[in-house]
């Protein structure tokens, strides 16, 4: 006899089996890496290495070759004749930091109370916070490459560039300072393979953009587009704006955004991690071979309900760890004070 009952579709279960709010958990998920995907800026730009256990990775550093017009009967063997090039090895070390990690608890009370879904929000603004941690490591690992010697013995260091004062930042002066970097970029013999790339500030970038004609038609053949505020490359320099290097301004290392513990000290500090100060910086950029990350944890993200907490907590976090690789790669054009 029929008792009225029915079976209902779970929209949380994978195949209408197992936890009922799998699904929904998936989707939180989902947001966290998509944002830190959207948000990031410098995670095309540099050189990425994922490992899948131990706490460094080593990325070997070699020299260059030599070449010798013959003669005749000599034998290019012979080290005394000159022929033989001594190619120089280094390398470069990196260890992977702390595990980094954004937080947020939902109380069901709240949550059952509030009109409007607040997980996706939340969500976002995880990944918010990791891509900006990301980004700031990262954008001050390039910065003090700009500030290096060089890696291996009869090598090149990292190029700084005099930007002027910053009242005279004008966009006639980053396009000449630009222009600058990428001429010391190609005595740098650094490839100009279309990946070598600068970022601004806001406010540098469309002080750029607004310049005129001399941006968007007549030196750099017609590309970018006011309208979308598009900027095109610059003397082979891809470019791109970030409020996040604004950020790497900090000099203080007890600043909650800083990396002060970390294991990779860019600065050559003792104990500062990505620390520096970097006030004065106005433009960086470089190469994606000028430095590196390596990538113990990738983005991840865990929910868990607690019972004794009446509530769901939610962590997204990854562990990684970054570090100078070839200074000669970067640059970095700051005030002249």
């Amino acid at each position: 006899m029929a008792n009225g009952n029915t079976t209902a579709s779970r929209l949380g279960q994978i195949n209408a089996s197992g936890d009922v709010d799998a699904l929904f958990l998936k989707v939180f998920s989902g947001e966290i890496l998509t944002t830190f995907e959207e948000m990031n800026v410098m995670k095309g730009l540099h050189t990425i290495r994922t490992i899948s256990n131990g706490k460094s990775a080593q990325f070997p550093v070699t020299g260059i070759a030599t070449a010798k017009y013959h003669t005749a009967g000599e034998n290019i063997a012979d080290a005394g004749n000159s022929y033989l090039s001594s190619v120089k090895h280094a390398e470069k070390v990196i260890t992977i930091d702390d595990v980094l990690l954004a937080s947020t608890f939902i109380s069901n009370i709240d949550e059952l109370k509030n009109h409007y879904d607040v997980r996706s929000i939340y969500a976002k603004e995880l990944g918010k916070a990791l891509a900006k941690r990301f980004d700031v490591a990262t954008m001050k690992t390039l910065v003090a490459a700009a500030r290096s010697a060089t890696t291996i013995s009869g090598g090149k260091a990292g190029i700084a560039i005099d930007g002027g004062e910053a009242a005279d930042f004008s966009a006639a002066v980053i396009q000449e300072k630009l222009f600058e970097a990428a001429q010391k970029l190609d005595e740098n013999d650094i490839p100009n393979d279309g990946q070598r790339y600068a970022i601004l500030k806001p406010g540098d970038y469309y002080k750029l953009l607004q310049s005129g004609e001399e941006v968007i038609n007549r030196d750099f053949g017609g590309r970018g587009d006011v309208a979308t505020g598009s900027l095109p490359m610059v003397a082979g320099l891809r470019i791109f704006k970030s409020n996040h290097l604004a950020d790497v301004a900090v000099a203080e290392a007890s600043q909650d955004q800083d990396d002060d513990t970390s294991n990779n000290d860019v600065f050559g500090g003792s104990g500062t991690g990505y620390n520096g100060d970097l006030s004065k910086t106005f433009i960086i950029g470089g190469h994606p071979s000028a430095v590196g990350t390596v990538k113990l944890l990738d983005l991840a993200t865990e929910s868990d309900y607690k019972l004794e907490l009446q509530g769901t907590l939610f962590v997204a976090k990854y562990a990684m760890g970054h570090g100078v690789l070839r200074p000669e790669a970067s640059f970095e054009i700051k005030d002249a004070d």
